[in-house]
């Protein structure tokens, strides 16, 4: 939520009792990112959020870490969950590769969040695709997480199953509607362990091109995972809205 102007939140929050939706998770990128959302929900009781940092851009210095790990401790009862955080896949692929990519900070940084969402009995919610998922799926594991959400998902089959046998929830977003792999991902992930989301602002194509991606199509992606499926729109809506509810454990 933090990344969109004061207005389209406006319009956003304005225009959930209109496509039946009642609840928004609004995730972190870093120290800034965390007192925005807060701010936010104590504005919006609609909204959820989770701190944490994205782990695409530049790993903070030692200080800054401290600061902001410091200042979710003091906030951890205003969360939902530790997040967005895990590994830079795609900042490590454009880096030059005669550079030195500092990897094992950012696996230090995730290990510092996964000790104290077991420690908080906080969900995790994860930046972690193709191959860095492996690695996260080890230091949850090593850390005895449980509550894990990989959110916008994208890996090999082996992986999945893994993810799949350990309990770990995925979402979705609206690419499902045109995108093979994540349709292909939706087939082998039991629907009890699926989620949708928008990844708002994050822009969309096929028939969202040039939309502001809005809390609304979700609605597109329940159907698709439906057909996807095989169940019916209504068991679709059921499952997804239970799931997300139970995950996070919104007293609606």
């Amino acid at each position: 939520m933090g990344k969109y102007t004061e207005d389209e939140i406006e319009k956003i929050i304005g225009d959930l009792n209109d496509i039946q939706c009642t609840d928004l998770i609004s995730v972190s990128s870093h120290l800034n990112s965390c007192r925005t959302n807060l701010a936010l929900a104590k504005k919006y009781k609609e909204v959820h959020p989770a701190f944490g940092f994205h782990p695409e851009q530049a790993l903070p210095s030692d200080a800054e870490i401290e600061t902001l790990l410091s200042w979710i401790e003091k906030n951890k009862d205003e969360m939902i969950a530790i997040g967005e955080v895990g590994l830079p896949y795609y900042l490590r692929k454009k880096t030059n590769k005669h550079v030195r990519f500092p990897f094992e900070g950012y696996v230090e940084l995730l290990e510092q969040f996964l000790k104290r969402a077991n420690a908080w009995n906080k969900p995790v919610i994860l930046h972690a695709v193709y191959d860095d998922a492996s690695v996260v799926i080890d230091l949850l594991e090593k850390h005895s997480i449980h509550k894990a959400h990989f959110h916008w998902f994208k890996g090999d089959p082996l992986t999945t199953q893994r993810m799949i046998n350990n309990g770990y929830t995925i979402s979705v977003t609206p690419d499902v509607l045109y995108e093979k792999e994540i349709q292909t991902l939706v087939k082998q992930y039991p629907l009890e362990q699926l989620m949708a989301e928008t990844d708002g602002p994050w822009p969309f194509k096929g028939k969202f091109t040039d939309q502001m991606t809005h809390p609304k199509m979700i609605h597109a992606s329940v159907a698709r995972i439906a057909e996807l499926k095989g169940v019916s729109l209504s068991d679709s809506y059921r499952e997804l809205y239970r799931n997300t509810v139970r995950f996070y454990e919104l007293k609606l």
